[in-house]
């Protein structure tokens, strides 16, 4: 067993310094956001946070959502076209929308870990939310690692939560159903101490190698199988274009964030065991009591179903339960079939919990 982890950490780091040269050229063609489908204005600016406010021209709920996303991409996945996307649903169903828009760290927030993500900036922006809204509580949906994010923050500050929604969160990797994971198990910690070491952060190319080799199959040819497909449908060229451009966005991964994620969450699974800390306090999921609402994507290649599904037995809600619906981890928020069915049911749930604006 040593002898292959000395064997998984040798190749980590000849990998490291091999792709460098391509990574830096990979990261040298990463374009701009495209422009704004639905216009919004920046209310808050603070840490690594940019916090987006989308206000709905027909405003029905009192509760404003806090759109979590990711921090390993760009966010306008989200708001790909009209008609195609995340916050229009959500605007139109009557909520005013704040969504993170995570900044890119440099190597100069090495340092940042979960706490500086989790109780300084989304609690300030959090807190933004409150202050411009005139409320206490706000609704929360996360994606991904925001979903990630989102679950941390509710369980250290539970007061602040009205309506808790994760979609596609990683939690308990103890589910060992896609091969990654059997990969990093090899690595010694310290191979990932390495990156950082050279790096600071882990950098844009390595995120982006990645998320390819978790789903390895829809890069390489599904996409383009679909494109061939769907060439006759209105508007599928410039989505597919728009898509191809979010799946080159990926930015650096904060040093110390990267660590805790892969040896702490990844590897020991510190979180589904009730062992995780943030900031010096246990990340208690008891505590977690609101609603919540945790959608699990069937065909998920990232977060595999198994993974986020176990989730809901171990949150102290009495208003709890799973959603799955029949898409893969991106397709939670850009196939049609979610954006027409699964959102609306997302938004049918808060409604339920919410209560009118006044």
């Amino acid at each position: 067993m040593s002898l292959f982890n000395d064997i998984a950490s040798h190749w980590l780091d000849g990998a490291v310094r091999t792709l460098d040269s391509l990574g830096r050229g990979f990261g040298s063609q990463v374009s701009a956001d495209p422009p704004a489908v639905t216009p919004y204005q920046v209310v808050y600016e603070g840490g690594k946070v940019s916090l987006r406010h989308y206000r709905a021209r027909n405003r029905i709920h009192a509760t404003p959502i806090v759109l979590v996303y990711a921090l390993i991409k760009r966010p306008f996945v989200l708001d790909l076209q009209p008609g195609k996307s995340v916050i229009e649903i959500l605007l139109k169903q009557g909520f005013d929308v704040y969504m993170i828009d995570w900044q890119p760290p440099t190597r100069a927030d090495a340092w940042r870990g979960f706490d500086a993500y989790v109780n300084q900036d989304l609690a300030n922006a959090v807190r933004a939310v409150q202050i411009a809204e005139d409320v206490e509580q706000v609704n929360i949906i996360g994606y991904c690692l925001g979903g990630l994010l989102s679950l941390l923050y509710t369980a250290l500050h539970p007061e602040k939560v009205k309506n808790l929604v994760t979609l596609a969160t990683p939690f308990d990797m103890g589910a060992r159903d896609l091969p990654i994971y059997h990969l990093m198990d090899r690595i010694d910690d310290g191979a990932f101490g390495m990156i950082t070491k050279i790096y600071g952060n882990c950098p844009a190319w390595m995120v982006n190698s990645m998320f390819t080799a978790m789903a390895p199959v829809h890069h390489a040819l599904d996409k383009y199988v679909g494109l061939y497909r769907n060439a006759e449908r209105d508007g599928y060229a410039e989505m597919f274009e728009l898509f191809e451009l979010w799946m080159r966005s990926d930015v650096p991964l904060a040093g110390r964030v990267f660590r805790e994620l892969i040896t702490e969450i990844f590897k020991a699974n510190k979180l589904a065991k009730g062992e995780f800390e943030v900031g010096g306090s246990r990340v208690d999921l008891g505590r977690i009591a609101m609603p919540m609402l945790n959608v699990v994507a069937e065909q998920d290649d990232v977060v595999h179903p198994n993974s986020s599904r176990s989730l809901i037995e171990r949150v102290g809600s009495a208003d709890k339960r799973n959603l799955t619906f029949p898409t893969g981890h991106i397709g939670a928020v850009v196939s049609a079939g979610a954006l027409k069915k699964m959102w609306p049911e997302i938004c049918g749930w808060l409604a339920d919990r919410d209560h009118p604006l006044a």
